[in-house]
C-alpha cells in the first residue's frame, strides 16, 4: 500500500534566545481513503535553531522520522513554495520522491490547530500569521487531445454514500476522512463526472498529477478548470452557454455549504457501474 507524507519546514511564532524565529519541521502521513482515521497515522515534529536553517538539517530531520517510522514514505508532498529548492534538495538527498502539492489536507489542519492550541502555549510566544503562499492564478491548459471526453455532469453525492467507497470499483483514485471536513451525513458533495470512451487513459494520466482542486471560472471564456501541483491548471469543460453557466455557479455554491469539498471522476458511460478513476477533494486555504 502507498504512503505518503506531507511536510512543512518554517518559520513559527515562537522566538529563540536570540529574538529570531524557530523554525520546524512537520510531517504526518496522509490518510488516503475514507475509512482512514488520521490520529492513528504516524507524524513527527522537532524545532530546528534559526542558525541551522538549510536543506542537511531538514534531511537528518527527516531520516529521524524514517527511523522513527519504521519504513520511508513513497512519496513526499509539500505545499510550501518559498521553501521549494530546500525541501526538494533534502527530500532527494534522503532518497525520497517530493512533489509541490496542494493536496496537504491534514498537514493544514495541523498547522491551524497547533497556531490555535500549541504555539500560544510556549514561551516568547509571538501572535502573528505566516505570509501567503499564494501564486498568481495559472493560465489553464487544455487537455491533451486524446484525453478529451465526450460528455460529462455535474452531480451530487451526499455524504453517507461515501461510506461504501473503499468497495467501489475504480481503477484510480484517492479520498480522505469525511470527517475531517466536519460534514453532516446528509450534506450534498457535489462533482464533476467525465464520461470518455478512453477512460482508463484519462484516468491513468489524471492520477499521475497532484490533484488540488476543481473550480468554475467565470471569467470569459467560462469553464471549469482542475487545478493540479503548486500552481498547475487544466480545462476540463467550457460552459460556453448562460444553461451551462449557471451549472456552474450551482456547483460553487454547493461547494461552499460543503465545507469546499468536492470530486472528480470518470466513466465509460452514464450506465457503468464502475469508475476508471474518482477522486476526493477540498480546495483549501494556503493563505
Amino acid at each position: 500500500m502507498t504512503t505518503i507524507w506531507e511536510l512543512d519546514f518554517y518559520s513559527r511564532p515562537v522566538l529563540d534566545e536570540a529574538n529570531k524565529k524557530r523554525w520546524e519541521v512537520l510531517i504526518c502521513e496522509s490518510p488516503l481513503n475514507v475509512r482512514t482515521q488520521p490520529d492513528s497515522l504516524f507524524s513527527y515534529s522537532e524545532f530546528c535553531l534559526s542558525t541551522e536553517v538549510n536543506s542537511v538539517w531538514l534531511r537528518q530531520a527527516l531520516e529521524r522520522a524514517i527511523v522513527q517510522a519504521s519504513k520511508p514514505p513513497d512519496k513526499i508532498r509539500f505545499f510550501r513554495r518559498q521553501m521549494n529548492n530546500m525541501i526538494t534538495k533534502a527530500c532527494e538527498d534522503a532518497g525520497v520522491p517530493v512533489y509541490p502539492s496542494r493536496r496537504t489536507l491534514r498537514l493544514v489542519q495541523w498547522i491551524e490547530r497547533r497556531m490555535q492550541d500549541y504555539y500560544p502555549t510556549l514561551p516568547n510566544y509571538q501572535a502573528g500569521g505566516n505570509p501567503s503562499v499564494n501564486l498568481p492564478p495559472a493560465d489553464p491548459q487544455p487537455l491533451p487531445d486524446a484525453l478529451i471526453g465526450e460528455k460529462w455532469a455535474i452531480v451530487t453525492l451526499e455524504v453517507a454514500a461515501f461510506a461504501d467507497m473503499p468497495e467501489w470499483e475504480m481503477a484510480f483514485g484517492e479520498a480522505f476522512p469525511l470527517d475531517m471536513a466536519e460534514l453532516t451525513p446528509e450534506t450534498p458533495i457535489p462533482g464533476l463526472i467525465i464520461f470518455s470512451s478512453r477512460a482508463l487513459p484519462l484516468a491513468a494520466w489524471i492520477s499521475g498529477l497532484e490533484l488540488a482542486f476543481l473550480k468554475f471560472n467565470r471569467e470569459s471564456p467560462a469553464r471549469l478548470v482542475l487545478e493540479t501541483g503548486a500552481n498547475d491548471a487544466w480545462i476540463l469543460a467550457n460552459l460556453p452557454t448562460p444553461q451551462l453557466q449557471a451549472e456552474g455557479d450551482r456547483f460553487e455554491a454547493a461547494k461552499q455549504r460543503a465545507n469546499q469539498l468536492h470530486f472528480v471522476a470518470v466513466q465509460s458511460d452514464p450506465n457503468s457501474d464502475s469508475f476508471a478513476g474518482f477522486w476526493l477533494m477540498q480546495e483549501l486555504n494556503l493563505a
